[in-house]
């Protein structure tokens, strides 16, 4: 695939993700809850990711940090769920 077409195209999965967690951050602040605060973080977090793979060479042949940082973000949301399901209430 063509490097400019796969920065676009990673550029714009960065800022749909961006554009999501800011969605994500005026529902939190609205409502305070955890869940809407854990989506935020992890598309933030993935927002980042990807806007750190326009920096590299070959971006389809990303290295280990760049899932460890998707398992964080997924981990996050995992957290979020099992807090608003099994949590204090």
């Amino acid at each position: 695939m063509n490097a400019t077409i796969e920065g676009f195209l990673l550029g714009v999965i960065a800022i749909s993700s961006l554009i999501a967690a800011l969605f994500f951050f005026v529902y939190w602040k609205r409502s305070r809850d955890a869940l809407f605060l854990a989506f935020c973080v992890a598309f933030t977090m993935e927002g980042f990711n990807h806007v750190s793979l326009l920096g590299v060479a070959h971006p389809n042949q990303a290295s280990r940090w760049y899932y460890f940082v998707r398992l964080l973000a997924f981990l996050i949301i995992l957290a979020g769920i099992m807090k608003k399901n099994y949590g204090r209430g």
